[in-house]
């Protein structure tokens, strides 16, 4: 089995060899590390891409708006991608953004994923039938469940979600007062260790 650090060093060689920049090819290879990391197939998808990208010249997009259409061939999901990490924190501001075609589709997802983290906020993506939950760029949660090639993705729909609890005001009332029912009886080893040290302790 290949590592993760084989799998991004690779990963961003082949993006370089394949016609983009070094800095770009650095943010593709920590993205297919975190495809396969999270059980997505990065590597199947990229090297598919690379051999279409010698038969096709996929759309550039640089400025995303809230409604994004490709005019001829799908957008470039690497340099889709790029721009919407670059512009993450503004993106935010639009709660929900649209895309009609954009090739090879898994390949733009991990950006979005880095763009959750860095603005702070759980982001819910669409690829036409395919769900993704991407939490803060620690995980991923997902319907798609395949080890296949996504070719491309007809409709793409982003929500940006709110920080909410999953629990209600009640249930956690009810857990903290049981909370406070803890109680260990002190020895002098258990001063020594900080054991018995309340909610509230700073030490």
């Amino acid at each position: 089995m290949k590592s993760l650090s084989e799998i991004d060093t690779t990963s961003k060689r082949a993006c370089k060899a394949a016609g983009y920049s070094w800095g770009i090819a650095e943010e593709v290879g920590k993205n297919i590390r975190l495809l396969e990391m999270f059980g997505l197939p990065g590597i199947k998808n990229l090297n598919d891409y690379f051999k279409k990208k010698k038969q096709k010249r996929f759309e550039s997009l640089n400025l995303i708006n809230k409604e994004n259409k490709a005019i001829k061939l799908e957008f470039c999901p690497i340099t889709a991608g790029t721009s919407f990490l670059d512009q993450a924190k503004t993106l935010e501001n639009l709660n929900e953004i649209y895309f009609e075609k954009i090739a090879y589709p898994l390949l733009f997802l991990p950006f979005v994923s880095r763009a959750s983290e860095i603005i702070g906020k759980r982001i819910f993506i669409k690829l036409d039938d395919k769900e993704f939950l991407l939490n803060f760029n620690n995980n991923i949660y997902s319907n798609f469940l395949s080890n296949n090639i996504v070719e491309n993705a007809k409709t793409i729909s982003i929500k940006f979600l709110n920080n909410v609890d999953s629990f209600d005001k009640k249930e956690w009332e009810e857990l903290y007062r049981l909370s406070e029912d803890t109680f260990v009886e002190e020895s002098d080893s258990l001063k020594e260790t900080g054991a018995g040290a309340g909610l509230t302790d700073n030490d």
